[in-house]
């Protein structure tokens, strides 16, 4: 038998929704971080973010359907002079909020979503000076039990 998709281990778009709502609060109530929404934010963050996050772990591509991929969102986050240690403060809001949204404590599980987010904000972070260019039609990538896909 197949082993499932860390989407599928998760829970699917429920435990995503969750796992975003959570990761948001968390993310308001982070100094540094939440200097990032002082000017507001998009009333469907919570959902988009819930939707590359699935698409990221195998779910439906529903992220690259609205928004045009992984270029799009490295966009929003780009030249934003973000303070160095961001990244590192952003995933431990990520590990603590896959606590407070209940996703399984599976080791391996919990391993491969910490390790996908250390990429993504190292990732992220490398977009953050001024100068930064993002590439164009970047798909979304894929992140596996084994790491990218």
């Amino acid at each position: 038998m197949a082993r499932p998709s860390i989407y599928e281990f998760a829970g699917g778009d429920p435990a995503f929704l969750a796992l975003a709502a959570a990761h948001h609060e968390r993310c308001l109530q982070e100094p540094e971080i939440s200097h990032a929404f002082s000017h507001g934010f998009n009333p469907a963050h919570i959902d988009n973010l819930a939707f590359y996050w699935a698409e990221v772990f195998g779910g439906p591509p529903r992220y690259s359907e609205l928004h045009g991929g992984h270029s799009g969102m490295l966009e929003m986050h780009a030249r934003t002079g973000a303070a160095e240690d961001w990244g590192q403060r952003f995933v431990a809001c990520f590990v603590q909020a896959a606590d407070d949204a209940g996703l399984p404590k599976e080791s391996e599980f919990r391993a491969a979503l910490r390790a996908y987010m250390e990429w993504a904000t190292e990732e992220v972070m490398s977009y953050t000076p001024a100068e930064s260019q993002v590439p164009k039609e970047l798909p979304v990538p894929r992140w596996g039990w084994n790491g990218p896909e």
